[in-house]
Parts: structure tokens; sequence; C-alpha cells
């Protein structure tokens, strides 16, 4: 697999636009690989393609995965930045969620990562079956008391043929709440504000300067190539996605072909990819971005249709930009769609 991923590295080469400003592995369980592995990836990379100097090189990690060695292993392969997959220090929560690390491994892999890296990051789930508000706050205390300068939090989704999914639909868990889940992101709002972290994406929030560059490549639409089994790729013009079966991957790759499909993206879906991107971030949607590449006639059309939000109060409008207001922060992927246009003249 590895030796594939390297081939493919190497095999899209020639779709580099820009220097790379971002190098992430993630997606799996790139923990599992060895410092000696990721140092190969981040070498061939360097070989083929231009990457900036202060290149932000992330790896997400499982806290069952790593110890203070691999650790410094990692770092010392070129990895300055991690991405520690905690998700809950509360045993009951990561065993609803059916976690493989237990509450102290995931706080020794807190402990450590801080003792190791400056920039890192951690992955919180909230909107858990039976997690009181009191259990939210108490992963919160521990990410304030420890001095972590970014997380990510995302609500917990009932994903179909999953093991929580089955407890559900028996009766033998609590369904999911979706007004639990609302009342845990506002208190994470003012927990951010207290805190000195920025809201910077709607489930990202850093301290200041600790903002991710592939988060924020992917929600200002920046081109991006993905390696390996099922990763994405962008270029602005057309989306691309590699086939998820890694059999079928690795024998594309060794056929030299490309193991892709792959959309070319029609004026519509770049307003509408726009749209929903932007009303995510803290900045919004830009109307003279909008004017610059879709039109005086699209910028005036969506001022328009945006005028009912504004008036409820869910977005507002400042220096040229519509943004979600806190009112609408849980409603911003409706009022997306609200704003998406069916079609657009070329």
């Amino acid at each position: 697999m590895i030796l594939a991923m390297q081939r493919e590295l190497v095999m899209r080469a020639d779709e580099q636009v820009a220097p790379i400003k971002t190098i992430y592995f993630g997606g799996g369980t790139p923990s599992l690989l060895t410092a000696k592995e990721i140092s190969d990836i981040i070498d061939l990379a360097y070989s083929h393609y231009r990457i900036e100097r202060d290149v932000e090189v992330t790896l997400e990690a499982n806290p069952d995965d790593i110890d203070s060695k691999k650790l410094l292993d990692f770092r010392a392969a070129g990895v300055n930045r991690l991405s520690l997959g905690i998700q809950s220090f509360k045993g009951h929560d990561l065993s609803i969620m059916n976690r493989a690390h237990n509450m102290d491994q995931a706080i020794k892999a807190l402990h450590a990562t801080a003792q190791i890296y400056q920039n890192y990051s951690i992955d919180l789930i909230y909107g858990l079956p039976e997690q009181t508000m009191a259990d939210w706050q108490y992963n919160l205390d521990i990410v304030q008391s420890v001095g972590v300068p970014h997380i990510s939090c995302y609500a917990l989704t009932q994903e179909p043929q999953t093991a929580m999914d089955v407890l559900i639909k028996k009766g033998q868990m609590a369904p999911l709440d979706e007004v639990q889940a609302q009342a845990h992101y506002f208190a994470l709002l003012d927990w951010a504000d207290q805190n000195d972290y920025i809201n910077y994406e709607f489930s990202n929030f850093g301290r200041p300067g600790f903002a991710s560059k592939n988060n924020m490549a992917y929600w200002s639409g920046q081109p991006y190539i993905g390696i390996g089994p099922s990763a994405h790729s962008y270029d602005q013009k057309k989306r691309s996605w590699n086939k998820a079966h890694n059999i079928y991957y690795i024998r594309d790759v060794n056929n030299n072909e490309l193991p892709s499909s792959v959309e070319v993206l029609r004026p519509v879906d770049h307003f509408n990819e726009y749209v929903m991107t932007r009303l995510r971030t803290a900045s919004g949607i830009n109307l003279n971005e909008i004017e610059e590449n879709f039109g005086p006639k699209v910028r005036h059309g969506l001022y328009q249709e945006a005028q009912k939000h504004l008036k409820s109060g869910v977005l507002t409008f400042v220096q040229e930009c519509l943004v979600v207001t806190r009112k609408g922060k849980f409603l911003s992927d409706g009022i997306a769609s609200d704003l998406f246009l069916l079609n657009l003249e070329e």
C-alpha cells in the first residue's frame, strides 16, 4: 500500500498548481505507520513538489497508537502538527462510540502530545446519548487545564448499520437528541469566548495563530491533491476521487493508471460550493468575490435571497460579507441550501 501511494504521489506531481502549504496524513490510522514510512513519504513529496518553507505537516493519531518515543520519532520525521482523536475523556462516552482507547489512554496521550508538540489539535464529540452538560463541560475543562491550542468538535451522527445504530433501533440506547447537541454547541461557543479560542469555522476552534492551514484550505476553496484509497482531489475546475477498494487501487497504480473518477464542475456547482463552505467560516460569503467570480446579477440575486435570513437574525451583513450569527450557527447548512442555485448561465 505504501509503495502504491508513493507511486501515485509521483504520478500526480504535474497536477500541482501552487506551492504546497500543508501536508496532511489522515482519513484512517496513519499513526500505525512507522516514523521511517512517514519520513519516506514526506521526502518523496519534497523531491517532486514545490513546498513552502513553513509547510504545516499534520498527522492524525489514535491515543492507543502513540507514546512519547513514537511522537518524538514522528517529529524527527517532519511532522510538526499532531491531530489527536480523543473524542472524549469520559469512559462511558468512549464505550458508546466503540472507541479502542480508554479514558486513561486519552489523558496519557494528551499529556505526551502537549510535552512534545507546540502545535496540535484534539477531536471531541458532543451530543452523545446520555451525555450530560456536566460531562461535556468536563471535557472542555481538561482542554483548558492543559492549554490545548486547537480543538475540532463534532456532533455525533447516527450512521446506518453501525453498532450504535442497531442499539438505538432496538431501544437499547437512547436516541440522539438534537436539542441537547445544540445546547452543547452553544456551551462550547461560550467556553471558547471565555478562553481565547477563535471559532474560525463551525467545528474548529483555535487560539490566535493556531488555526489549521489544512482546514482553511478546504473551506476557502483552495486546490488540493489526495493520495491513497478513497482520497479526493480538487483543482478548482474539477473534482476527482480514488477507488476505495485497496486491491483495485493498488492494481491500477501498479499499471501506471490513476485510480480515480473525475467530475468537471459547472459554474453552478462552484457557486453552491462557495456558499456552502464560506457560510461555515467566520468570514462568511464575500459579495465582492461573488461578483468577481459569477457576475453582478448573481451577487444581486444572492443578496436579495439573503434578506429573509438577515431579517430573522440568522445572518448579518458585515463589510460586504454575509456572516452566520450565533443564532444561525446550528442552521448554517439549511441556510446554505436555501441560497443555492439550480442553474447558472455560463
